[in-house]
């Protein structure tokens, strides 16, 4: 298994997971852009967003789901977060298993 996400969600590599269930796996950014940078990954290998199809339009929402439970258990659902997916890389993906970025515990600042 070549992808590094696909070897954290098997248990080949340690990591800071947050929350699994039999469709997601959460854990934290090893390089965090903010207090709270945690990643919300499919266990199924997606390559990005652009690969989604209406099949997988269920997992999609269960990602976003997660994020919020997420972020209400980091106490930043009030305030505010972020939630970003890069795709392709062009759009900055660096790791090509499909995967959302759950950022707050700061001012984020306007994007564009």
């Amino acid at each position: 298994m070549e992808c590094i996400f696909c070897r954290i969600i098997s248990g080949e590599i340690q990591s800071d997971i947050l929350y699994q269930d039999e469709q997601v796996v959460a854990f934290r950014d090893i390089d965090p852009k903010a207090p709270v940078h945690l990643l919300v990954v499919p266990r199924k290998h997606i390559e990005s967003v652009a690969e989604l199809t209406e099949d997988d339009a269920p997992i999609a929402g269960h990602l976003v789901s997660v994020a919020n439970r997420l972020a209400r258990e980091a106490g930043i659902s009030e305030k505010g977060y972020r939630l970003v997916v890069n795709c392709g890389p062009d759009g900055g993906q660096l790791v090509p298993h499909l995967h959302l970025h759950l950022l707050g515990g700061r001012q984020m600042g306007k994007l564009g």
